[in-house]
């Protein structure tokens, strides 16, 4: 039955890192194995060490993070394309989207490593330190987030970062807007504010000009064509192969449509998901959208095993 299955693969972004995350599957598979190892020779410095051993604050530094969970993604998705378990259609949240364009052939491996580790260094100097801030809203309607960010204004500029979600919306901004619009946020009752361990105002127009430094960085990069359709969260559609570009360099200072991305593929009749990288959050954002989908996530030795049962059963 699963032969008749559309199957998409989303790939984790930025804040599912932890320590020990790949250390399973660099044991066990030669393509994770492959993976780390060629990241090292390309990088200069031992990402799995970072990775399997930590120290937290070193793994979660940008720079550190990106090429990390792009390493592991990259080698995740090797493994079931060996296996003959191929996705018909991609997305990935912000940096997740790197992973997603290489698997849909679009970039290669070195060069979306090199992207991503100066994408974090460009990211990681975009704003002075303490006086940017991103904070995750649960349970409050889009609208009324909007009004809140409205009324702050005069304290500092606040911005939709991500609509991960119905009832997920992540705000970004300058600190001194961000502290008034979390305590209106609360007046309005949002079940839970959670400021969210970032070092900058990511994905708001703050970040305009570190944009500008990155596209200078891809254009210098060969993007090739790509095998299957890739979802943006710029724009929440289908990616256009003329627009990578100016649609990565704009998903750095723009909102990230990720529900439009989940309900993009299920417009396109995709009724497996598959999460790849370490954590599960996006496997709860498509929850959210479509409780009947079938979600599998992979981010260790259990996960796999059990995404291999599943389609050899």
């Amino acid at each position: 039955m699963y032969l008749m299955s559309k199957i998409g693969f989303l790939f984790s972004g930025q804040g599912a890192q932890y320590v020990g995350m790949g250390q399973e599957l660099y044991n066990n598979y030669i393509e994770v194995k492959e993976a780390f190892d060629n990241a090292e020779s390309i990088l200069g410095y031992s990402l799995k060490d970072v990775c399997f051993n930590g120290p937290k604050e070193v793994l979660n530094r940008t720079d550190v993070t990106q090429p990390a969970i792009f390493t592991l993604s990259a080698g995740i998705a090797n493994i079931l394309k060996n296996k003959g378990i191929k996705a018909d259609v991609t997305c990935g949240l912000s940096l997740g989207e790197y992973s997603a364009l290489y698997y849909a052939e679009g970039l290669s491996f070195e060069d979306g490593l090199k992207l991503l580790k100066i994408r974090g260094e460009i990211m990681a100097n975009a704003y002075p330190e303490g006086k940017g801030a991103m904070t995750a809203v649960i349970g409050l309607d889009k609208e009324v987030i909007k009004e809140c960010i409205d009324e702050v204004k005069e304290f500092g500029l606040v911005e939709i970062a991500n609509l991960n979600c119905p009832g997920q919306i992540v705000v970004t901004g300058e600190v001194s807007g961000i502290e008034k619009a979390e305590e209106l946020f609360k007046e309005r009752k949002a079940m839970k504010v959670v400021r969210l361990e970032v070092s900058g105002p990511f994905h708001s127009s703050l970040l305009k000009e570190a944009s500008l430094n990155l596209k200078k960085e891809l254009e210098k990069v060969n993007f090739n064509k790509l095998s299957i359709p890739v979802l943006t969260n710029y724009t929440g559609g289908i990616l256009e192969e003329a627009d990578i570009v100016s649609t990565l360099t704009g998903q750095m200072c723009s909102t990230v449509h990720f529900e439009d991305n989940i309900r993009k593929m299920i417009e396109m009749e995709v009724d497996t998901f598959i999460e790849l990288g370490p954590g599960k959050a996006l496997s709860g954002f498509i929850k959210r959208v479509n409780r009947k989908a079938k979600i599998l996530n992979i981010e260790n030795e259990d996960t796999l095993k059990n995404v291999l049962e599943h389609f050899e059963g």
